[in-house]
């Protein structure tokens, strides 16, 4: 364990407002020779949707009860019905209400990314260089490498093309 101790306090800050300072790829040539086999083997693997792992349990919990909320709030805003039953959390519906209600998709992942990143803090709690630590970064960088995906001009070149596209459709009628 006292490795961990080094490898983590030596990891960058990860921070919702800022840059992403180290990929999962160099994250995992950190991690190799000084963590458990089986803690790599689950790192390696890691996505934002395993069930597997220290603290990555709980995260899946969390995570399910946050899609399946969206989901629903999805649903509702087009009129339709929601088919899957699952346990509702007043906290998890504000967090994706504040979502959708953003002015774009890229602000509505910057909030879901920060509700996130305080819901990982939680679940770390007070365990220090530790596995739940090491995996809760991990996570993050998931998360935040899902955001860099995002390219905005690319975004704004798609919807203009479904937009004319749609203007098309319209003017022809």
């Amino acid at each position: 364990m006292a490795s961990y101790y080094y490898l983590i306090a030596s990891l960058p800050e990860l921070r919702t407002d800022g840059d992403m300072p180290i990929t999962y790829e160099e994250f995992l040539t950190l991690c190799q020779g000084n963590v458990s086999e089986s803690d790599f083997e689950l790192l390696k693997n890691l996505t934002l949707n395993s069930k597997e792992g220290p603290l990555v349990t709980e995260w899946a919990k969390f995570y399910e009860m946050l899609t399946k909320e969206l989901n629903y709030q999805r649903s509702m805003n087009l009129g339709k019905t929601y088919s899957s039953a699952y346990d509702k959390d007043g906290i998890i519906a504000q967090a994706a209400s504040s979502a959708l209600s953003a002015k774009n998709p890229l602000e509505a992942e910057k909030i879901l990314l920060e509700y996130e990143f305080e819901n990982l803090d939680s679940l770390v709690g007070l365990h220090m260089f530790d596995a739940h630590v090491l995996f809760g970064y991990a996570i993050k960088l998931k998360l935040m490498e899902r955001l860099t995906s995002f390219e905005q001009d690319k975004g704004k070149a798609e919807f203009q093309t479904l937009f004319d596209g749609i203007q098309q459709r319209v003017y022809s009628l």
